[in-house]
């Protein structure tokens, strides 16, 4: 019997999404480091940074709910992808300029072209997969898919660095939209071998028309926002957490509306979906906060100096930034000082010295080298393109045997394991004395290694279920369920990491993401029976 080989709409597929995810996760991994620069970026506190990246990574994966639909019932997925990518170079460009208007404007732009792009990219590839010959190979498309995306997240990092050490942000921003360009270019290349699979499915008399879903869903989500933010008060945290988190009623309510008003043959498949949706929430609150806490982690707390043996090698492909050691008795008002407390007899250090060994500290006037902050980004996708081949092979493996969980399974573990990455952290606290020290970057990179297994057994197998279980006509709008949970995890992400400051002992913090992954494992292993029976 003849193997078959995946379609070669997955190779095209593949260089888009990871260029796309170059440009994207460019921007992610220098952004709150640009946000808190004193000197050339916006001079945002830990807390303001961590809410607008909150907001910003929410908003990014709402909008999928929209162009989801729009995908499904007006433009069609090709249409849609071009769109989204277009939006998104143009902003990731935009970024490059420093003032708040262009700052927002391309966070807009960077917004509305995701929610064209993400969601209609991964359904043209379930459809494809769609294919009867195909079918079995779903779950290992979407994991090759996903080591794509993590490929691109890898390398743009460097780039990110390299850009602006020798240029500066706005260089590194643009890189950005270059990258997604080039994606948009590589998805155009590609076109007849996924045209087939661009199908805009037919309204049953049962669904709403997208005037009454505007009407009576965008409409009021929007109003819902304004109310929040401009409430005399706040609910949680910050005005922009209760309007993102006021405006997702309306949406949440229509897929529940969904589920109610579908056909019976329908919503067993859908019940199970927004189950999964909902419990997921709690990953993404604890993954998302690689751009915030963690990138915090590692820029204060982790020893990032540059070993002797490789330093003229990394100062000369300029991967570690110069840092002046320099004591000033002035107290600044910055985030990249600490301030004096009173009565201390002590000197204000750049930031990177202040729990560094006080035994090793340089003389005064000389400098250091550090590996940038935003190479720590690349570790998860590391993790990632190292590990997938092996999750891959223990899942053929287990299938051979007949013994391969289902993907509801595969999610619960997923959870169960990312807990145990938030323990490791906790270790990384006790190791440096609850922030008196440096840790080792090893405790880092160890974390980000089991969360990676955790991610693996749970992101791409996300996006397979929503392509096995997804009634055809509602494929790409079940896509953009996917990612409101992830939206609304995400924003969780930035209302967890503001709090940051608010532990004296950071081991605490990593205890209350522990507890709760577990928790959403735990329930989500009590419905792992009716789960899997629904997925047959």
């Amino acid at each position: 019997m003849q193997k078959i080989k995946h379609p070669k709409a997955l190779t095209f597929l593949f260089f888009s999404e990871m260029w796309e995810r170059f440009g994207y996760y460019l921007m992610i991994g220098i952004f709150t480091l640009y946000l808190k620069d004193v000197k050339e970026g916006f001079s945002m506190t830990e807390k303001e940074a961590s809410d607008l990246y909150g907001t910003f990574i929410a908003l990014v994966f709402l909008t999928p709910f929209v162009g989801g639909l729009l995908a499904d019932r007006v433009l069609g997925y090709r249409k849609s992808i071009l769109i989204g990518g277009i939006l998104m170079g143009l902003g990731y460009c935009l970024m490059s300029i420093h003032s708040e208007l262009a700052l927002y404007s391309a966070i807009a732009l960077v917004v509305i072209g995701n929610g064209f792009f993400k969601p209609n990219i991964s359904t043209l590839l379930g459809n494809v997969y769609n294919e009867e010959k195909y079918l079995q190979m779903k779950d290992a498309g979407y994991n090759i898919f996903y080591m794509g995306i993590n490929v691109g997240a890898f390398i743009c990092n460097f780039f990110g660095a390299i850009l602006y050490n020798v240029l500066g942000w706005g260089a590194a921003f643009f890189a950005a939209g270059i990258g997604m360009f080039i994606g948009v270019i590589i998805f155009l290349i590609g076109t007849k071998h996924y045209k087939h699979a661009d199908v805009i499915k037919p309204k049953l008399d049962s669904e709403m028309s997208l005037g009454k879903i505007f009407g009576i869903i965008l409409l009021p989500s929007v109003a819902f926002g304004l109310i929040g933010y401009f409430l005399p008060f706040t609910m949680v945290g910050s005005k922009t957490t209760d309007a993102f988190l006021l405006g997702c009623i309306p949406v949440v309510l229509f897929y529940v509306m969904l589920y109610v008003k579908s056909p019976k043959e329908e919503k067993s498949q859908i019940g199970a979906m927004l189950t999964i949706f909902a419990v997921v929430i709690a990953f993404w609150a604890v993954f998302k906060q690689n751009g915030s806490t963690l990138n915090t982690w590692a820029d204060r707390y982790t020893d990032r100096e540059v070993p002797e043996v490789v330093l003229p090698m990394i100062k000369n492909v300029k991967l570690a930034e110069k840092i002046d050691y320099k004591k000033d008795s002035v107290s600044y008002l910055d985030n990249q000082f600490r301030p004096i407390a009173k009565g201390a007899k002590e000197y204000n250090y750049p930031n990177y010295f202040k729990n560094s060994d006080q035994t090793k500290l340089p003389k005064e006037g000389d400098s250091v080298y550090a590996f940038n902050t935003n190479l720590f980004q690349s570790v998860n996708p590391f993790w990632v393109v190292a590990l997938t081949p092996l999750v891959l092979a223990f899942f053929a493996f287990l299938r051979r045997k007949g013994k391969e969980p289902k993907t509801p399974t595969k999610i619960a573990l997923g959870l169960f394991i990312s807990a145990l990455s938030c323990l490791v952290m906790v270790g990384a606290v006790y190791a440096c004395n609850n922030g008196i020290g440096k840790s080792s970057p090893m405790w880092f990179i160890s974390s980000y290694a089991v969360i990676t297994i955790g991610e693996l057994f749970l992101s791409p197998m996300g996006l397979s279920l929503v392509s096995k279980l997804s009634p055809q006509r509602l494929t790409a709008l079940m896509m953009g369920g996917w990612f409101l949970a992830t939206s609304i995890g995400n924003k969780l992400s930035g209302v967890l990491s503001s709090l940051w400051d608010t532990y004296d002992n950071k081991a605490n913090f990593f205890y209350v993401n522990t507890i709760l992954l577990f928790s959403a494992a735990l329930l989500l292993f009590f419905m792992l029976k009716k789960l899997n029976k629904i997925m047959g």
